[in-house]
């Protein structure tokens, strides 16, 4: 998600600078009654991509996220509205493709940690997804931000 122009920080001397909001906004259901919640997709998106970035292990970003939620409740969702233009970046075979990466690192978990219960719990949600290869993913694909094999620099 990127908000760095919705935030008063978004202004040069020149004036405003346009404001986007993009977020992954799934909109699939698992079935009539439940649908995928987007933060679980934006976890997987994290939790993957830092992972290759950074290193971190999927505990660390299981650790961390309700501090992330916080930062969003308090420096993206409240200024949303005063976007210029919204994009939801979700594409609907992404869950499929991160499955391959995001299961791995979420075994590695300790089973007796505090953060198994949530590990559980996606490896649970990612079973309701047939895995798909990255291979045929284009390598602009917004979806090679958080696998790797992009050819833009982000």
């Amino acid at each position: 998600m990127s908000s760095r122009t919705l935030t008063p920080q978004g202004c040069t001397e020149a004036g405003p600078v346009p404001g986007y909001y993009i977020s992954a906004l799934t909109q699939l259901n698992i079935d009539e009654h439940n649908r995928i919640p987007t933060t679980d997709g934006r976890l997987l998106r994290r939790m993957v991509r830092d992972a290759r970035t950074r290193g971190s292990s999927a505990r660390e970003t299981i650790r961390m996220w309700p501090s992330v939620r916080r930062g969003e409740e308090e420096n993206i969702f409240p200024f949303q509205e005063e976007a210029d233009a919204m994009f939801n970046s979700a594409l609907v075979y992404e869950l499929a493709v991160l499955k391959q990466y995001a299961q791995p690192l979420l075994f590695a978990i300790p089973k007796d940690s505090e953060e198994w219960l949530e590990a559980k719990r996606l490896l649970k949600f990612l079973d309701y997804f047939i895995g798909v290869s990255s291979e045929d993913i284009p390598k602009n694909s917004i979806l090679r931000e958080f696998i790797g094999g992009s050819c833009l620099n982000v």
